[in-house]
């Protein structure tokens, strides 16, 4: 091996040990290099494990919110839109009579409008979420009566 690679070899070396890393790995052409650490590694996973326990105790005391009558929940992850475009009215708004299959709101999804519809005939009595609000995956967003 010659000097220069020799040298870029230990400053690897010393450069993964520094960082904590398990592997390096530099291709150029015809010439490659790998330098691979164990201990360093299993370090580190050990140290990080108890800190999600502690943040997630608080979570699991908070009680979920409940709702008298129909809850329709976001079948997907996107924004919640309640207008077909910004510059018309909210299909729904509270107090409304809705009947089954009617479009309730818009939920967009990678660049795709899909239309949430009340799965029953009711009253809409809260809509939970703002226009523009970005909703998770069975996140409640209206109640019907």
């Amino acid at each position: 091996m010659d000097k220069e690679l020799q040298e870029l070899a230990f400053a690897l070396m010393d450069k993964a040990a520094e960082k904590n890393l398990a592997k390096i790995a530099i291709q150029n052409g015809d010439f490659s290099i790998t330098i691979e650490t164990h201990a360093p590694a299993v370090q580190t996973v050990a140290v990080a494990a108890p800190a999600p326990q502690a943040a997630a105790q608080p979570a699991e005391a908070e009680e979920p919110e409940t709702y008298e009558g129909t809850v329709v929940s976001a079948p997907l992850v996107g924004t919640f839109y309640a207008a077909n475009a910004p510059d018309q009215p909210p299909l729904v708004s509270v107090g409304d009579t809705v009947t089954r299959g009617q479009t309730l709101c818009i939920i967009e999804a990678m660049k795709t409008m899909n239309s949430i519809e009340s799965p029953c005939d009711g009253k809409i009595s809260r809509i939970l979420v703002q226009d523009g609000e970005l909703v998770e995956f069975h996140q409640p967003l209206i109640v019907i009566e």
